[in-house]
């Protein structure tokens, strides 16, 4: 059996349970391929895993290589795969019922894997895959965003809001973004029509009628967003794993969104569009394999910001 380097756990636990050692390395089956992994995202959703915390939805077996969020390059392909060849750059969310990225070989169903956008570097691809999906996902499929409808994007400066901001700017949408004070500049920058403090302003006091809310935040924020739709408008919550998406009235709607891996089509749009410059990825961190347990600590328990990759190439 032929064997990698791999960060992996055999127990849920605190970030002590994460270590760095040999691993099997997985063989593609005849629709998949074998990526050789040059950087793997860090996302919330890995230490939530590996805390426990979605054991009921997700009964992984143990050990368990963590990470879902990918960038390399193609090493071995199934006998059906017809879409990349031995040699391609690529990126990829894998599926969460799978996982498998902290490591130096990953397998991944060819359908999601998406060309890596030529103006990104490898570590930069590997921490954006899910962050921009999911928006893409929320604004386009769910909401059915159109240029000049207007979009309340909650958290406008984190991973995901990041990404809504540019993507509703693209399609023509007006957009109003909520950040905390030393991240209006930023959401500014990004392109926002109008910025509010949510710190100092109360959001209700300056944005109403609108048509689509991008709610990353839940709890009250969420209950005050009602208030702000238009009849007929929709609010997207990707908080909706944790809080069920409860519409208060009949004239407006409320779904969660479930990020899928439908990395071949979509994340193709969105890497031609980095490629063309139209959308700035955020910046990134990257930390050394072997240190994910430090990596997951920061997340968790520092509540460290910013998007951290680790880098396996």
């Amino acid at each position: 059996m032929t064997e990698m380097k791999a960060t992996q756990i055999h127990t849920y636990g605190n970030p002590d349970v994460l270590v760095y050692e040999d691993a099997p390395r997985p063989e593609p089956k005849a629709d998949e391929v074998l990526i050789r992994v040059h950087a793997a995202g860090v996302n919330p959703a890995d230490w939530k895993i590996r805390q426990g915390y979605l054991q009921d939805k997700f009964p992984f077996p143990m050990p368990l290589i963590l990470g879902y969020d990918v960038a390399g390059t193609i090493e071995a392909i199934g006998a059906e795969v017809t879409t990349l060849k031995l040699g391609d750059a690529v990126f990829a969310m894998l599926p969460l019922n799978q996982l498998g990225a902290y490591a130096e070989y990953v397998v991944a169903q060819a359908a999601i894997v998406a060309l890596k956008p030529a103006s990104l570097e490898f570590a930069t691809a590997a921490g954006i895959a899910s962050i921009a999906l999911t928006p893409w996902q929320a604004l386009f499929d769910l909401a059915e965003l159109q240029a000049g409808q207007t979009i309340l994007i909650h958290g406008a400066s984190g991973g995901v809001g990041n990404f809504a901001v540019q993507f509703a700017k693209w399609k023509g949408a007006i957009v109003i973004g909520t950040a905390s004070t030393s991240n209006i500049e930023q959401i500014q920058q990004l392109g926002v029509d109008r910025a509010i403090d949510y710190k100092t302003q109360r959001f209700e006091d300056h944005a109403s009628n609108v048509d689509v809310v991008l709610d990353t935040i839940g709890k009250e924020t969420r209950q005050r967003s009602w208030q702000v739709l238009k009849p007929g408008g929709i609010l997207v919550s990707t908080e909706g794993a944790a809080e069920p998406v409860e519409v208060p009235s009949a004239n407006v709607r409320g779904v969660p969104i479930f990020v899928e891996p439908k990395g071949s089509v979509q994340l193709q749009q969105i890497g031609q569009l980095i490629d063309q410059g139209q959308i700035q990825p955020p910046q990134i961190e990257t930390f050394p394999l072997s240190t994910a347990a430090e990596v997951h600590d920061m997340l968790q328990n520092q509540h460290r910001h910013g998007k951290f990759v680790l880098q396996v190439v």
